[in-house]
């Protein structure tokens, strides 16, 4: 007589594999946008009978839905469509940079179901106070998905600077330094919310959650064909931000500070940088540098832009000629960044989503010009602004839903 093992060892092999299948069912789920049960089966090669049970236990959950009726064209019965549900689960996403703060809420398929921004200046404000601001924010938007039938499961906090271990290490354009954003941040929503369940929260660098959003959003992922599995994405705010994509995963370094593109110097004898050196890239191409450059306030911010864009859409000789400047300096770094990576696409973001027609020109003729063996694409297809989809809250609340769809029975747990 065959026994069957029941040790720990067993018990917890099986229940790893039904994790890692809710987790793939879900995620073919999501992938074809409606399947039925069948179907699913084939895709994730399982049998029907254990997928159907798997099905009822993410139905269970409301990560799926089931309904209608479709039919394959084939003898049998027709089967009920399943789809991600659109109630269920949703991710926070708090983007806190120098002149906004903005929220979002996401839910299983990836869209943005709330979103609120405000402008303000948050470079004089003690850091408690403006974490506190965005908890305040924060609270509003789960009230919101609540209304929606959507339950908020965790908070990603995207955050200016050098940032790891939940902390801004340094943050100069705030004046940040060593805030313990996540812990300040967290006790301030869980004074908001006395009754209800205690959000983890978390955090990263906001041009890092910026690429993610790209990647997963913005046609970069490569799942077409057409897609870059190694990009540059480059933020232009107040400071100058920056991520690496190598094969469809960020790259943090040791220290988990890659991507600051913004602070390599581009004339050691330029302007002092915050960060303490000088003639950082951000000296050149920042907001307020450009700002600055083209006779406009710094201080007046998105009015400012507006401004600067007016002007050269006009056709400003002084203007075209800061932002031809501008495009050159980050054409030069660009063009090292491309060199040393071997990547094959840049993507500009933020206020250089809306400058670019002004800024490529020269940074296209420094890539064309300093990459190795003439392989950058002069064709335009190599230098692009980025998807409307590329938002560091957008990334930052993906995240969190994409820890929901690697690994549902953690959320159920939860």
């Amino acid at each position: 007589m065959t026994i069957e093992s029941t040790s720990p060892g067993a018990k917890a092999g099986t229940e790893s594999v039904r994790r890692n299948n809710l987790g793939l069912i879900l995620r073919a789920v999501l992938e074809e946008g409606e399947v039925t049960r069948a179907r699913a089966a084939a895709r994730v090669g399982l049998t029907r009978a254990a997928v159907s049970s798997l099905v009822e236990e993410l139905l269970a959950l409301d990560l799926l839905t089931e309904s209608g009726k479709t039919f394959s064209g084939s003898a049998g019965r027709p089967g009920t469509v399943l789809k991600v549900s659109e109630t269920g689960p949703a991710g926070l996403g708090v983007e806190i940079n120098i002149d906004y703060v903005s929220v979002c809420a996401v839910g299983l398929g990836g869209t943005d179901r709330v979103r609120v921004t405000e402008h303000i200046d948050n470079r004089n404000t003690p850091p408690a106070e403006v974490l506190a601001h965005a908890a305040r924010l924060t609270n509003r938007v789960i009230t919101s998905t609540g209304e929606q039938g959507l339950r908020a499961v965790g908070v990603e906090l995207a955050l200016p600077g050098l940032v790891s271990g939940g902390m801004v290490r340094q943050a100069p354009n705030l004046g940040w330094y060593r805030v313990a954003a996540e812990g300040i941040f967290g006790q301030a929503l869980s004074t908001l919310r006395p009754a209800g369940r205690a959000l983890a929260v978390s955090s990263d660098n906001e041009a890092n959650l910026a690429a993610l959003a790209e990647l997963w959003f913005g046609g970069l992922d490569g799942a077409d064909g057409g897609g870059a599995r190694g990009f540059l994405y480059l933020t232009g705010e107040i400071g100058v931000g920056g991520a690496l994509v190598l094969q469809g995963e960020l790259l943090r370094g040791a220290h988990g500070f890659a991507g600051e593109v913004g602070h390599v110097v581009v004339d050691p004898q330029g302007p002092l940088c915050g960060c303490g050196a000088r003639g950082c890239l951000e000296q050149y191409a920042g907001q307020a540098a450009l700002l600055r450059a083209a006779g406009i306030d710094p201080a007046a911010g998105v009015r400012g832009l507006g401004e600067l864009e007016k002007r050269a859409r006009a056709g400003d000789p002084g203007t075209l000629e800061v932002l031809r400047a501008a495009g050159d300096r980050m054409g030069l770094v660009l063009a090292g960044a491309v060199n040393l990576f071997d990547l094959d696409t840049v993507v500009l973001g933020g206020i250089y989503r809306d400058l670019m027609p002004w800024l490529a020109g020269a940074a296209e003729a420094q890539l064309a010009d300093r990459v190795v063996s003439g392989r950058w694409r002069t064709d335009g297809s190599g230098l692009r602004a980025s998807s409307l989809s590329g938002d560091a809250a957008r990334g930052a609340a993906a995240r969190v839903v994409r820890g929901v769809l690697a690994d549902p029975a953690a959320y159920a747990a939860r």
